[in-house]
C-alpha cells in the first residue's frame, strides 16, 4: 500500500500523507546520495517529501520530482512537498524572499507546506549559521508573530498551500494562537520525536489545538557528526525494540515508525538504502496491539539527539521548556 493512501486532515482542510521521506544530508554523506535516495523513495511509493532551505538538498528534491513527472510516474498534485523558512530570514520582509529562493531551487510553482524551521532568529546575511569571532551565534530580534503574518501572506499569494511551524514548544505555539487578528493557525508542529523522546505532553497539547505533530529523527537520526553526540545510544539497536521486531517479523525501523502512526503522528523516515526505503513504506501493512504500544511507551527517556546547539542562548531557544 502506498503512503498516499493514508493521509491526515490538517486544520485548513488540506491533507498530509501520514508517512514522509526526509532529505536532510549530513556533511559526511556524498553529494549525490540525496538525489539517488529521493528517486528511490518516489519509485517505492513515497509521495510526501520533506526538505528545507538549510538542508541544501532542495535542488535534488526538485530534480527528482520533475524527472518522475516527466516519466509519467506522478503528477505534481500527487506530491506533498514541505520546505522551511531558515532562521536568518525571520524578518517579515525576508520571509517571501526565502520561500521564493526555495521554490527556485525546487523549480516548482508552489510548496504544499511551509514551516518556520526554528523559533530562533539569527542575523540576516549569506551565512546560514552566522557567528562572531568567538564562535558564538549572532542572533536577531524579531517578533515571531510578525514572521507568522508574513507566512500567512505567502499562503494568500498562492506560493504555499499550508503553513506551520517546527521545533516550537507549547508556549511559543500559544503566542501565535493568541495573536490578535490571526488569519491561519499553524497546521502542524514538526519536532524531534522517537521512542526515546516520545513527546507525550507536546502531542497532547497539539491534539487539543487541532495541530498535527510531525516526527523527525523518528528512527533515531542519521547521527551527523556535527550535531549528534556519538556516545548517544543507537535507537534501532534497542533490545526491546529488536525483540518486538522479531516477534512481528518486521524490521526495528518498521516498528518504530508504526508506533508513531498509531499515536496519530505524521512520521518522516529517511534512508539512503533501497531495501530500507522499500521496507519503511510497508508500515501500513500491520498493526501493533495495545500491549506492545504500552511497552514502546515505556522506552521514553527524554533523550534528544538534535538539541540545536546553535540556538542555545537565544531567549526563544525552544528546548529549555518542558514541552
Amino acid at each position: 500500500m502506498s503512503s498516499k493512501q493514508q493521509c491526515v486532515k490538517l486544520n485548513d482542510g488540506n491533507f498530509i500523507p501520514a508517512l514522509g521521506f526526509g532529505t536532510y544530508k549530513p556533511e559526511e554523506v556524498n553529494e549525490n546520495k540525496p538525489l539517488e535516495a529521493i528517486h528511490l523513495a518516489l519509485e517505492a511509493g513515497f509521495r510526501h517529501i520533506d526538505t528545507a532551505y538549510v538542508y541544501q538538498t532542495e535542488n535534488h528534491v526538485g530534480q527528482a520530482i520533475r524527472s518522475k513527472i516527466a516519466a509519467g510516474l506522478v503528477k505534481r498534485e500527487d506530491i506533498f512537498l514541505t520546505t522551511k523558512l531558515w532562521c536568518t530570514f525571520h524578518r517579515p520582509e525576508l520571509v517571501r524572499y526565502n520561500l521564493e529562493k526555495s521554490l527556485k531551487n525546487l523549480q516548482l510553482d508552489y510548496a504544499d507546506l511551509y514551516l518556520i524551521h526554528y523559533p530562533v532568529q539569527m542575523k540576516p546575511g549569506e551565512d546560514l549559521f552566522p557567528e562572531d569571532e568567538h564562535g558564538k551565534t549572532l542572533f536577531d530580534t524579531v517578533d515571531i508573530c510578525a514572521t507568522w503574518e508574513a507566512m500567512e501572506k505567502c499562503k494568500d499569494a498562492g506560493l504555499v498551500k499550508s503553513i506551520g511551524v517546527s521545533n516550537f514548544n507549547s508556549r511559543q505555539l500559544e503566542k501565535i494562537l493568541n495573536k490578535p487578528g490571526l488569519k491561519y493557525k499553524p497546521v502542524c508542529n514538526q519536532v524531534e520525536c522517537h521512542l526515546y523522546l516520545n513527546q507525550r505532553k507536546l502531542l497532547n497539547y497539539c491534539k487539543s489545538k487541532d495541530i498535527v505533530l510531525v516526527a523527525y529523527c523518528a528512527l533515531g537520526s542519521q547521527r551527523p557528526k556535527r550535531w549528534v553526540d556519538p556516545s548517544s545510544p543507537v535507537l534501532l539497536n534497542d533490545p526491546i525494540l529488536c525483540d518486538m521486531a522479531k516477534k512481528h517479523k518486521r524490521s526495528p525501523a518498521q516498528i518504530a515508525l508504526r508506533y508513531h502512526l498509531q499515536r496519530g503522528i505524521v512520521v518522516l523516515a529517511q534512508s539512503y538504502k533501497e531495501n530500507e526505503i522499500k521496507e519503511n513504506i510497508q508500515v501500513f501493512e500491520f498493526e501493533l496491539p495495545s500491549e506492545d504500544m504500552k511497552i514502546l511507551d515505556s522506552l521514553d527517556r527524554n533523550l534528544r539527539y538534535a538539541p540545536a546547539p546553535f540556538g542555545e542562548g537565544h531567549p526563544e531557544y525552544p528546548f529549555s521548556d518542558e514541552f
